[in-house]
């Protein structure tokens, strides 16, 4: 959801919001993971903006057995939790850690996890 902010509807989203750490590594690495140049210029201003925005929620003691909650919720269901989905599930897990809904574009990466971890889908316009 962090990539497409400026794109989101200010309405749909809470009046105070947070992000994992996962989600900052993510975005730290977006600028190495392209060759563009325009688009590595790009993703290191989000990453910036983003970093000047927010204080990442930690992956501390609370994530990590969060994560096993959601691991099972997920392996439970018969999808595959590891992979690149770990790194979707530690946000998961972050959310549940914290007692926060997890606002995402993306609500079927995390339907296994109905009940655990409230999750918000969030149009883009």
């Amino acid at each position: 959801m962090v990539i497409d902010l400026e794109r989101i509807d200010p309405t749909v989203l809470p009046s105070e919001m947070a992000i994992s750490a996962v989600t900052l590594a993510e975005l730290a690495a977006g600028p190495h993971a392209t060759a563009d140049a325009v688009e590595r210029a790009r993703r290191q201003d989000r990453l910036q903006r983003t970093e000047a925005t927010f204080e990442p929620l930690p992956i501390d003691g609370p994530v990590a057995r969060a994560y096993g909650r959601v691991y099972a919720a997920v392996a439970a269901a018969g999808r595959k939790a590891r992979g690149p989905r770990a790194f979707d599930l530690l946000i998961a897990a972050t959310a549940l850690a914290a007692g926060f809904p997890l606002y995402t574009r993306n609500p079927d990466d995390f339907r296994e996890l109905d009940g655990l971890v409230q999750v918000v889908a969030v149009p883009t316009q």
